[in-house]
C-alpha cells in the first residue's frame, strides 16, 4: 500500500485509509478507516460504518468489517469492543470471538492480535512499546479520559512509561467541541493545568480541546513521546460525526496490530 512522505508525526492520508507515520518499530501496524471505505452501507451512514449499534443494517456491517480485513491484509479479525466510555482494560489474543469484551482499550503481547477503537467524535488513542513488545488501543471520550482510560491503558502494557508511544487519532477538534460546566470541572478538579485546555464561549459552557487534555494526562503518566493530532472529525468530512450526525453517525476504526514474523 502506497504512503505519502510527510514531515514526522503527521498522517500520512491514502484514501480511503490513514496510515499514522509515527517512529514505531516494523513490526508494528496501524490504520485508520474513513466513511468512504470499500463498503455496502447505505445513506445515512456512508458505505463503510463499522459500528453495529447505531442502526445500520447488521448484515451491512458485517459485510464491511469482512472487507476490512481483506482489503488491508489483516492477519486476523479485528477484536472489537463494547465500549462504554469507561476505563476497563482487557488484554486480547488473536483468535476471532463473537464476544466483544465490554471495555474501552485493550492491549496484546501476540503478533496476529488485530485491536480495534470504534469513534465518531471521541478521541481514539494507540500505543506501543519502543520495541514492539506490546500495543495498545483505548478510546477516549471525555469520560473516560476523565476516568483515567489511557493511563489505565498505559499501565496494562506492563512496559516502562519512558518506553511508550502513543499516537492520537482523529476527534473532535477544539473549535467544534463546546461543553458544560461540569466537562471541565472533572478535568480541573483532577488537575490545575486542566484549565489551559479549556476557552470560554457563553455562560457555563467552554470550548474543550480533547487532543490537548490527552497529551497532559499521558505527559503526567510520563509517557514524553506522543504523535498525530491536528483532526476535526465534526468538520472533516472523511470521518464520522456523533455530533454533526447524531443517532444516524456510523462509526470508523482505529486500528493496531503485530504483524507475524
Amino acid at each position: 500500500m502506497a504512503r505519502t512522505t510527510i514531515d514526522p508525526g503527521e498522517p500520512s492520508m491514502t484514501e480511503p485509509w490513514i496510515f499514522p507515520d509515527w517512529p514505531v518499530p516494523k513490526q508494528v501496524r496501524t490504520a485508520v478507516t474513513t466513511r468512504d471505505g470499500p463498503g455496502v452501507s447505505l445513506p445515512p451512514f456512508g458505505r463503510f460504518n463499522l459500528g453495529l449499534r447505531n442502526g445500520d443494517q447488521p448484515d451491512a456491517v458485517s459485510s464491511n468489517r469482512s472487507v476490512l480485513q481483506q482489503a488491508l491484509d489483516l492477519p486476523a479479525l479485528p477484536r472489537w469492543l463494547k465500549q462504554v466510555h469507561g476505563r476497563s482494560v482487557a488484554e486480547l489474543g488473536p483468535l476471532p470471538s463473537s464476544d466483544e469484551p465490554q471495555a474501552d482499550a485493550a492491549v496484546s503481547r501476540l503478533p496476529g492480535t488485530v485491536l480495534a477503537i470504534l469513534t465518531a467524535d471521541c478521541l481514539p488513542v494507540l500505543f506501543c512499546a519502543d520495541d514492539g513488545s506490546a500495543i495498545g488501543a483505548a478510546h477516549a471520550g471525555w469520560r473516560g479520559l476523565a476516568a483515567g482510560v489511557l493511563e489505565a491503558t498505559a499501565e496494562q502494557l506492563q512496559v516502562p512509561p519512558e518506553r511508550q508511544l502513543a499516537w492520537l487519532g482523529p476527534c473532535i477538534g477544539a473549535s467544534s467541541y463546546e461543553v458544560g460546566e461540569e466537562v471541565r470541572a472533572a478535568f480541573v478538579g483532577h488537575a490545575a493545568a486542566a484549565a489551559d485546555c479549556f476557552t470560554p464561549t457563553r455562560p457555563g459552557h467552554w470550548w474543550c480541546d480533547l487532543a490537548a487534555l490527552a497529551r497532559q494526562r499521558l505527559a503526567a503518566a510520563g509517557i514524553a513521546r506522543v504523535h498525530g493530532g491536528g483532526f476535526d472529525t465534526l468538520t472533516d468530512p472523511r470521518f464520522y460525526s456523533h455530533r454533526g450526525e447524531g443517532l444516524s453517525s456510523g462509526r470508523f476504526a482505529s486500528l493496531i496490530w503485530l504483524a507475524k514474523t
